[in-house]
């Protein structure tokens, strides 16, 4: 191969990554490994917009999720509905909620979690919590199924920080598990993939302006323990 040539995609794009399409919005299922948007250099070009492309030209990344997380991301297909669903973002106007399976026992149930985060430039791309430069960030949490040593979690961020829900859930001390960032040698071993999942997203709809829920389940089996 030449150093011009494109370099092959790792990913087959599959009709069920599709969950919903109409004339404004497409609404697919993530796979994990595969970046929102195209990276630097001619290796990370591959992502969920060029997979999309050839089936829906000119189709627009409205939001992302991290490329090792899996799920529901919405798109849109024309300028309009792409301005009205960003504004919805910016303005914290759709709810989501992911599912994760983390390791321990935690003491409660359901809590939140309310730490400011900013970038950690020197070691780029990690979060890190800062009390005096960070932004607001807030997640609530609720164990789904606990096991002898994980958990499955219901994750609902209130706020859309980068890698939120990944350094929220390792400063409570349960990471997630296959978090190759932030998770302890023994957690980020227990799982070949990062176990995040966006399991719901709730907008409203550009056109009709209805409120719509989309829900894709993440398939995340952990036995509950006696």
């Amino acid at each position: 191969m030449h150093a011009s040539d494109p370099t092959p995609n790792q990913f087959t794009f599959h009709p069920s990554w599709v969950h919903y399409s109409d004339d404004y919005i497409v609404v697919v299922n993530k796979p994990s490994g595969l970046l929102s948007v195209p990276g630097r250099g001619p290796e990370k070009q591959e992502c969920l917009g060029s997979h999309l492309e050839p089936l829906f030209p000119g189709i627009k990344i409205v939001h992302r999720l991290d490329m090792d997380t899996s799920g529901l991301m919405i798109l849109a297909r024309d300028a309009e509905s792409h301005r009205h669903l960003s504004r919805q973002f910016q303005d914290r106007k759709t709810q989501k909620t992911y599912h994760a399976i983390c390791a321990g026992q935690p003491s409660q149930r359901a809590g939140e979690v309310i730490l400011p985060m900013r970038c950690d430039w020197e070691k780029r791309p990690l979060q890190m919590i800062d009390f005096k430069q960070g932004k607001h960030a807030q997640t609530h949490w609720q164990i789904q199924v606990q096991a002898a040593d994980h958990f499955l979690v219901e994750l609902t961020p209130i706020t859309g920080r980068s890698h939120q829900l990944r350094l929220h859930m390792k400063s409570l001390g349960h990471p997630i598990l296959g978090d190759n960032l932030y998770a302890d040698p023994i957690s980020l071993n227990m799982s070949e993939r990062l176990m995040l999942h966006a399991t719901s997203l709730t907008v409203s709809h550009p056109e009709t302006e209805e409120r719509v829920t989309f829900e894709i389940p993440s398939g995340f089996k952990v036995t509950e323990s006696e």
